[in-house]
């Protein structure tokens, strides 16, 4: 197979494409409300249709307590590998509707770039992958490799019913390796893989007083206060280098290599711009490590929240019966979130006052990830977006989570790609999202030539 049949194909398809793309992004397909339930499953519908359409052989609607899943395969090559790619059809809502420049569900091009919901997160780096498909269908009548697709409609609404699916239908879901591209490159006009992601505790605690609230002037100094005590246990939490100071906290840690230390500072980073996006006066973290290995590589607690006692208008001198705060850790490979979820509370229990209760309560979690870089379809990527790009991709990793990675890693065994196409300022869950339309063409281009290069022969 020859990837020169598919860059005629691609060049004399291009505005088809793109038209194409905008029927998909002109369904309202918002998960989180119901009123659109019906619209959610009219796109699952669409995919169908155009999915059979481009030639897959099979290509299934798959029921869930939620919003349908979508399901194909195409298994035509023996001693080929298999490669899942995964997506999500259903978008965010739009609000606040007024600060959109055009209505979110009717794609306009501005400027070389597609405005719309949906068109980066994640309807149009999707159907780069269905175009790259389509590619190579149309021109040699079959894929350099075995192809499965699954794509859901629950993304934005936490994928409540993706990993029951997952295990239900593992056997049929066995590949070699899973592409997903719904996150972004590390800049314009530089491709990447990102090949780590970080996981998450998220916690709450509680600190309990006396049964009521108190008058300050006739109870404070002499009954202890669980703001104060709050406060107390929080500034605890880390020392003086920036260190969670939580023991066993750091035991599991997977550290950086050289070379990755390496890679990174290599990488043209802004932090100039880095700090003036935040809006902060300055950067802190933990001692020993630059901003990049800070985000990427290495684990981190934060207070996400504080309450308890009076903050309505005025003054209430009241000593508060109870006090709150959320708290999150992201984690890095080699950690896991129960256990140190586990430390944690041992550590606050270690803490508290013994005249003052407290209680920790985790909620949602999630795994870390690490993916091998020399990884056989790791390297087909970093090639495909080398000689789309005409530069050579870069390796990065995530400071967020994407739960699916780390289900797809333990469930089914096998590294994922994950092969961002979209731009940090593409505003995903905000009005006027945007897809570069230079990057939508990149895109397709690189999935078709991943498919080949994925096709190979190993030397």
């Amino acid at each position: 197979m020859s990837t020169d049949v598919v860059d005629a194909f691609f060049e004399k398809n291009q505005q088809r494409f793109l038209d194409e793309l905008f029927e998909f992004l002109r369904i309202p397909s918002v998960s989180t409300d119901p009123e659109n339930a019906g619209d959610v499953r009219r796109c699952a519908e669409w995919l169908i249709d155009h999915l059979k359409g481009i030639g897959l052989k099979t290509v299934e609607l798959h029921e869930t307590p939620g919003h349908p899943i979508v399901y194909a395969e195409h298994l035509t090559q023996d001693d080929a590998p298999t490669i899942l790619i995964y997506g999500h059809y259903d978008v965010q809502p739009p609000d606040p509707l007024d600060l959109w420049t055009t209505p979110p569900f009717e794609p306009q091009v501005r400027e070389g770039k597609i405005f719309a919901r949906g068109a980066t997160d994640d309807k149009g780096q999707l159907f780069c992958h269905v175009k790259g498909l389509e590619a190579w269908l149309a021109t040699e009548g079959d894929l350099p490799v075995n192809i499965k697709l699954l794509i859901e409609g629950e993304e934005e609404v936490g994928s409540v019913n993706l990993d029951h699916w997952i295990e239900a239908h593992q056997e049929r879901l066995s590949c070699d390796a899973v592409v997903i591209s719904d996150s972004s490159m590390f800049g314009p006009g530089q491709p990447s893989i990102t090949y780590g992601l970080r996981g998450l505790a998220y916690l709450e605690m509680t600190v309990e007083g006396p049964d009521h609230d108190l008058h300050s002037g006739l109870f404070g100094g002499a009954i202890p206060n669980p703001i104060n005590e709050l406060a107390r246990i929080i500034a605890k939490l880390h020392d003086a280098q920036g260190r969670v100071a939580i023991p066993g906290f750091y035991d599991d840690v997977i550290e950086l290599t050289e070379e990755e230390r390496a890679d990174f500072a290599a990488l043209p980073f802004d932090e100039s711009g880095f700090l003036k996006e935040s809006g902060a006066a300055g950067l802190k973290g933990e001692a020993g490590f630059t901003t990049l290995e800070r985000i990427w590589a290495r684990p981190t607690l934060d207070c996400n929240g504080i309450w308890g006692g009076f903050t309505g208008v005025g003054a209430k001198t009241v000593l508060p019966s109870k006090a709150h705060a959320k708290f999150s850790c992201r984690l890095v490979p080699g950690q896991d979130p129960d256990r140190i979820a586990q430390l944690a509370e041992d550590f606050v229990r270690e803490l508290v006052d013994p005249a003052l209760r407290v209680s920790v309560r985790p909620h949602h979690g999630g795994k870390p990830v690490l993916t091998e870089r020399d990884a056989p379809t790791v390297q087909a990527a970093l090639r495909a977006l080398s000689r789309v790009w005409g530069t050579d991709a870069v390796f990065t990793r995530g400071g967020g989570s994407i739960p699916v990675v780390a289900t797809f890693s333990e469930i089914l065994g096998v590294p994922t790609v994950l092969m961002g196409l979209g731009l940090s300022d593409d505003r995903l869950h905000s009005p006027d999202e945007k897809f570069n339309v230079e990057n939508f063409y990149a895109g397709v281009r690189a999935s078709a030539y991943l498919l080949h290069e994925a096709g190979q022969p190993a030397e």
